[in-house]
């Protein structure tokens, strides 16, 4: 698709067929997709990106009336969300204890009793990664040692980024010899609101290079953009770039993900596919509290991209008290009563 064409897939905002829902806690049946080797800077694929308003939230306000998820579909689809999550702790008072606590919750984010009574005692159920500053990275890993989960580092003076540039590329290299495998970088705004596209393509593949193994995770702040044609643009020329997830915001902004921002993103993963053949991946963060907020989630990721989507390779979810709602959402199907709150602690 090039960019005149995008116009009107964005306007039309068309409700792709659904599949089964009985699908939505199934193991992958396909390889993890390959690393994005980013493409050569061309500002034809996005110069002329418009966003319709009006369809886009027509799209979303069509959901909630056109699925419904219930009963033990949606506990499927909450057990999966589970896989999804990036568990995060992102506060000025962190301490290494409270980071090692995430972790064992990451290991075994469900009781197993409630594993049981679900049916799913024989599967190994963990957080898609835990995620933290470069300065919690060592203590994570560590924690986490043989369990397969992979540490986050948001990185590049997250959540502003506006220290100098080389600071940054100094910091995604330090987390990365701590051991995280994936590195959340932040971009810098301005080029976005300046117009200023290769900037923002150069600094983003210096950030991809400065990972080397280790996915990277672009963070766009689509609440500090000021239009969604800004957020269409952004996320286009970062996945030219080299990234290998787009995601909404750092958690810290006023405004953070929301369904309008992702379905514009979406539609550029979908079209950056359809050019290159590469799957990107997509975490919104900040916002995203509630199991009834991620089945939204999913079940747009599943209409506008497809099953792949569903999965931790290509969809994440920043969050730290969701985790705890889902919980107490499948006790309530188990038992049919809701627990307090309180009684299913993040860490």
């Amino acid at each position: 698709m090039n960019a005149a064409s995008a116009t009107p897939l964005l306007r039309d905002a068309a409700v792709p067929p659904a599949a089964s829902t009985e699908t939505a806690a199934d193991t992958a049946a396909e390889p993890a997709p390959a690393r994005n080797p980013g493409q050569p800077f061309d500002p034809d694929w996005f110069t002329d990106l418009r966003v319709n308003l009006s369809a886009v939230e027509r799209r979303i306000a069509g959901l909630a009336g056109r699925r419904s998820v219930k009963k033990d579909a949606q506990a499927a689809w909450l057990l999966k969300a589970i896989t999804c999550i990036d568990l995060t702790t992102l506060s000025g008072d962190d301490t290494a204890e409270r980071v090692k606590r995430l972790c064992a919750k990451a290991r075994q984010p469900l009781r197993p009793d409630l594993q049981a009574a679900l049916g799913v005692a024989d599967r190994r159920i963990t957080t898609g990664a835990v995620c933290v500053y470069h300065r919690f990275v060592a203590t994570a890993v560590a924690a986490l040692e043989g369990s397969g989960i992979p540490v986050a580092a948001v990185s590049t003076g997250f959540p502003a980024g506006l220290i100098p540039h080389e600071l940054k590329l100094k910091e995604i290299e330090a987390s990365v010899r701590d051991g995280a495998q994936e590195i959340d970088i932040v971009i810098t705004r301005e080029h976005v609101l300046a117009g200023q596209w290769r900037a923002l393509y150069d600094e983003m593949r210096d950030f991809r290079a400065a990972c080397g193994e280790a996915h990277v995770k672009a963070i766009l702040a689509t609440g500090e953009l000021k239009t969604l044609r800004n957020v269409a643009k952004a996320s286009m020329v970062c996945m030219m770039a080299g990234a290998d997830f787009i995601k909404t915001s750092t958690g810290k902004e006023p405004v953070n993900a929301t369904l309008p921002v992702s379905l514009v993103m979406l539609r550029m993963i979908r079209d950056y596919e359809e050019r290159t053949g590469v799957r990107i991946g997509y975490k919104p963060a900040g916002g995203v509290a509630t199991a009834k907020n991620v089945l939204e989630y999913q079940v747009l990721m599943k209409e506008e991209l497809g099953r792949p989507w569903l999965e931790p390779e290509l969809f994440r979810i920043g969050a730290s008290s969701l985790l705890a709602d889902i919980e107490r959402q499948l006790e309530h199907h188990v038992t049919g009563r809701y627990s307090a709150f309180n009684r299913h602690g993040v860490a």
